[in-house]
C-alpha cells in the first residue's frame, strides 16, 4: 500500500509539473499572432506554381497551401482557432524588408535560401529545389548561354539570376544587356513581346509562366543549369519558437507523405488559371531532402 501511495503521489507531482514545462510563454511571431489574432502571409502574384493570385485578393499555390498547413498548426499551438490570416503581396525587392520589419510573418513565395540572406532573415526546411535556367522563344535558335552575346536578357528586379549567369564559366566574355521586369509576369512579357531574347529565372517559375502563356509551344527552357537553389518559407531571424513551428509542420508533412501529394498536385496536375500542368516531376535532390530535411543555404549545393 505504501508503495502504491508513493506512486500516486509521484504521479500527482508530475501532473503539476507538466503544465509549467510545456506551457511556455509565447514569444516573437507567435506572441504577435496571439495578441492580434492575426497572422500575415507574404505571397507572390506570379510565382506559379509556388504562389499565385486567382484574383479578388485570393492566393494559392504549392507554398501557399504549405503555409496554410503551418498556420493550422500554429492555431492549435497558441490556442487561437479563429486566427485571422491576412495575405500581403510581396515582390522580389520588398519581401526581405517586409519580413524584417514585422509587416509579414511568414513569406510563402519563391525565395532562395542563401548565405547573404541568412544574415537578415531565417528560413524553414527546404521545400523546393530549383535549377536556374533560361527561357527563350522556340524559334530563336538559342540553346546555350554562350549564344547570348549582344542579346537582351530579362530577369526580375530583386532576384539573383543575372548575377548567377554572369558568374557562370560559359558566360565568360559574353556581353548582354540586362532588362528588368517588376515581377515575374512582367519579365516574361518582355520575352513574349520580343523586347528580351531570353529570360533567366528558376525553372519552376519559367515552366509555370510558359504553361499559362497564350501559346506555350512558342517557348522553351534551354541551356546550362546556372545554379541549384533551395527554396523555403522565410521568417524573421532570431525567433526560435516560430522556426520550430514551421519546421515541425514541414517535417511532419514529409514523414506522412502529405508533402509528396502537395507537390504532385501543383507540379504534375492541372493548375489555375488555365488548368494546364507544368509537368515537373520531383527531382532527386528534393527527394533526398524529404528523406533527410535540412535548411542549408544555396552555397552548400553549389560547391
Amino acid at each position: 500500500m505504501k508503495r502504491i501511495s508513493q506512486l500516486l503521489m509521484a504521479a500527482a507531482a508530475c501532473a503539476l509539473i507538466v503544465p509549467s514545462v510545456t506551457a511556455q510563454p509565447l514569444t516573437g511571431t507567435l506572441k504577435k499572432a496571439k495578441d492580434t489574432n492575426t497572422i500575415v502571409m507574404g505571397v507572390r502574384e506570379s510565382s506559379s506554381p509556388l504562389s499565385l493570385t486567382t484574383g479578388a485578393g485570393q492566393f494559392t499555390g504549392y507554398h501557399v497551401e504549405l503555409c496554410q498547413a503551418i498556420i493550422d498548426n500554429i492555431k492549435r499551438q497558441i490556442a487561437a482557432p479563429n486566427l485571422k490570416v491576412e495575405y500581403t503581396p510581396v515582390t522580389s525587392q520588398n519581401r526581405i524588408p517586409l519580413v524584417q520589419n514585422g509587416t509579414v510573418d511568414l513569406e510563402c513565395g519563391s525565395t532562395t535560401n542563401n548565405a547573404a540572406r541568412q544574415k537578415d532573415v531565417a528560413f524553414g526546411l527546404t521545400t523546393y529545389v530549383t535549377e536556374v535556367r533560361t527561357a527563350v522563344k522556340a524559334n530563336s535558335g538559342i540553346t546555350s548561354i554562350s549564344q547570348l552575346n549582344g542579346k537582351n536578357v530579362a530577369t526580375t528586379t530583386g532576384t539573383t539570376s543575372v548575377q548567377t549567369l554572369r558568374k557562370h564559366e560559359r558566360a565568360d566574355k559574353i556581353n548582354f544587356n540586362e532588362i528588368y521586369g517588376k515581377d515575374h509576369s512582367d519579365s516574361f512579357l518582355l520575352l513574349e513581346t520580343g523586347r528580351a531574347d531570353a529570360f533567366v529565372m528558376d525553372d519552376n517559375i519559367l515552366a509555370g509562366l510558359i504553361a499559362t502563356a497564350k501559346n506555350p509551344a512558342d517557348f522553351r527552357i534551354v541551356g546550362e543549369v546556372l545554379s541549384v537553389e533551395p527554396i523555403a518559407v522565410m521568417i524573421r531571424k532570431d525567433d526560435p519558437a516560430m522556426k520550430k513551428a514551421v519546421d515541425d509542420t514541414i517535417r511532419a508533412m514529409m514523414r506522412s507523405g502529405a508533402l509528396d501529394k502537395l507537390y504532385a498536385k501543383w507540379f504534375m496536375g492541372p493548375i489555375p488559371p488555365k488548368n494546364t500542368s507544368v509537368n515537373l516531376a520531383m527531382g532527386t535532390t528534393l527527394k533526398q531532402l524529404v528523406a533527410n530535411p535540412n535548411d542549408k543555404p544555396m552555397e552548400d549545393y553549389n560547391k
